[in-house]
């Protein structure tokens, strides 16, 4: 398992698809960096030398913001949208979907579980409750 930029990416995958196990390297910017460096992109991780995975962690740190550096400035860019305010900051802070999807039935992801809202009664009691009808 070849080690990039502090990550273990999975040596039996073919290379382009390992280097996506890097935040953010999607599908696009994996080949541009196996052209830009002029590897064979149907080699697996395993097969890098010591010599390749070097320079692709030095591309990597010199042409692209990944791993660390970019989700601090994504934490950053959302908390500079709370401090000011905006709709999106709000929805944010709320912990709801800020890109417009319904929130009526759907966006369990983003509201957690569902809560019960209400009492929940026994079976005793909702024969009570109908005989009283």
């Amino acid at each position: 398992m070849p080690r990039i930029m502090g990550i273990d990416i999975p040596g039996r995958k073919r290379l382009p698809f390992s280097l996506r196990y890097i935040y953010g390297v999607g599908p696009h910017r994996a080949d541009e960096i196996i052209t830009k460096l002029g590897l064979d992109p149907m080699m697996k991780a395993d097969d890098l030398s010591a010599d390749e995975i070097n320079s692709i962690a030095k591309l990597l740190q010199s042409d692209y913001t990944v791993e660390g550096d970019l989700r601090r400035e994504t934490q950053s860019n959302i908390r500079r949208l709370i401090s000011i305010g905006s709709y999106r900051g709000i929805r944010h802070r709320r912990g709801l979907p800020c890109r417009g999807q319904r929130t009526k039935t759907n966006a369990r992801t983003r509201k957690g579980g569902r809560r019960t809202i209400g009492a929940v009664r026994g079976k005793e009691a909702r024969a009570a409750a109908k005989a009283a009808r």
